[in-house]
């Protein structure tokens, strides 16, 4: 068997046995032979003791988060916090020694080039509540990526029943910035809590933050909607323009600059994603999943996690609608729905139109999204203060700025899932409202919409 072949049936073997620590161990050393160094670092990392029994010595790069700390926490208190970023050039030179950058000759886009180009500029590692060690974790997520950003940020958001909550509390955990012209960074600790030391300011890395989670809802959206093109024309769209084109084909509500800016590059990264998925042949909704996104692939890359497409899941106990990527709630709204007459199941976006029967004020308000193969919709209301209740025939009633917001963030064929409790009932509403720029006619005047209301 061929050494790709090998590391082909390995790296299958860990997305089904991620615990599995000599299967990460021997598909570091496929790594190793194949010259991908960073690939077989993670790999080593997080083989834990059976690297150390095999290579009779601890990896390298294991306690350098505890150096990292150690030295921050020596300079604090030298500088007594003059000193806002320390150097770590003495590391960087031992991590470039062992984890040489990738450099592929082919004439295609790689893996790494794509998500450098969709994501150039600043990556972002989640550490969950429950690591007890974020800042080594995200440390090693950090130095498994091959091309490293011009700004890495470790942030925790908060959670609830599962679910991390895009627009809750953010803790800034760790920032690591790399130098222009140099093969210097900049880290900083950022909480307390996370390093047991001295934290520095973290204004200006908030600022990065919310500034790159913008553009990042930007980026669920049109990778959402490549997505839902492919899966509903069965070949993937060559330019925006064909996302938002005139109801019915109105995949898409309307764009942005920045979204005619990364489709290029977002669209061959969806791509890629997509043969994966399909090459890794899962048999299970678990194996699928590790498919979509192993351990090892969201270390090395600016995360693919960042283009898992959205979905909506309707909680009838709680009476909230919620946009989701993964176990990530993006948005979350109140809706009034009918009780036993709103249907529990799976269903898809399956038509968007804007005004329907020609106003905003009427029975529907000023936007509806159909349920596939039902007469429900997700719609508005001319009865606002049936919000929260049960007072509908079974469709989803939401508040006109919710459902408007909703209507330009999720595309059409976004699947919707009706459970009887699953999300939490209350979520922070987020700073600024997401809206795309209108690009064509989404109304239907020929059509009289009955839903059942």
């Amino acid at each position: 068997m061929e050494t790709t072949e090998d590391a082909l049936y390995l790296k299958q073997y860990v997305n089904q046995h991620p615990d599995n620590k000599m299967a990460w161990y021997l598909l570091g050393k496929q790594y190793l032979i194949m010259g991908k160094d960073a690939k077989a670092n993670y790999c080593f990392l997080q083989s834990g003791e059976v690297y150390d029994a095999y290579e009779r010595k601890k990896h390298p790069l294991v306690e350098q988060p505890k150096q990292l700390l150690k030295h921050w926490n020596k300079a604090q208190r030298r500088k007594k916090l003059a000193l806002r970023a320390v150097s770590i050039a003495a590391f960087l030179l031992l991590f470039l020694l062992l984890v040489p950058a990738p450099n592929d000759d082919g004439s295609t886009m790689s893996e790494t080039q794509i998500d450098a180009a969709v994501q150039p500029e600043i990556g972002v590692v989640l550490v969950r509540l429950a690591d007890r060690q974020p800042i080594g974790s995200a440390w090693n997520s950090i130095l498994a990526w091959p091309d490293q950003p011009n700004l890495s940020l470790a942030i925790r958001l908060e959670e609830e029943d599962g679910w991390r909550k895009w627009t809750g509390n953010k803790r800034l955990l760790m920032s690591v910035d790399k130098l222009k012209g140099s093969k210097e960074f900049n880290v900083e600790m950022l909480d307390s809590a996370a390093c047991n030391c001295e934290p520095s300011e973290s204004e200006t890395e908030r600022r990065e933050l919310e500034q790159w989670m913008a553009v990042q809802e930007q980026r669920w959206t049109l990778a959402s909607a490549i997505h839902q093109y492919r899966k509903k024309y069965d070949s993937w769209p060559e330019k925006i323009d064909q996302l938002t084109r005139n109801y019915p084909n109105n995949v898409l509500a309307g764009e942005t600059p920045a979204m005619a800016a990364m489709f290029p590059a977002l669209l061959n990264a969806v791509k890629a994603d997509q043969n994966d998925r399909d090459t890794a042949k899962p048999t299970d909704d678990k194996q699928a999943e590790n498919a979509a996104m192993s351990p090892e692939e969201a270390a090395e890359t600016v995360h693919r996690q960042w283009r898992e497409p959205l979905s909506i899941v309707v909680d009838k106990a709680t009476h909230r609608l919620a946009v989701v990527s993964g176990d990530i709630i993006v948005r979350s709204y109140p809706v009034g729905l009918g009780g036993d007459n709103t249907p529990e199941g799976s269903f898809y976006i399956s038509e968007k139109v804007r005004n329907p029967n020609g106003k905003d004020d009427g029975q529907f308000g000023s936007r509806g999204m159909t349920l596939s193969n039902t007469l429900y919709a997700i719609h508005g209301t001319d009865e606002p203060d049936s919000i929260g209740k049960d007072e509908s025939l079974g469709c989803i009633r939401m508040g006109k700025a919710d459902v408007e917001e909703l209507y330009n963030l999720v595309p059409l064929g976004t699947p919707v899932t009706i459970k009887n409790g699953t999300l939490p009932s209350k979520t922070a509403e987020p700073a600024e409202r997401f809206r795309l720029e209108p690009r064509a006619n989404e109304t239907n005047p020929a059509k009289v919409y009955r839903w059942l209301g």
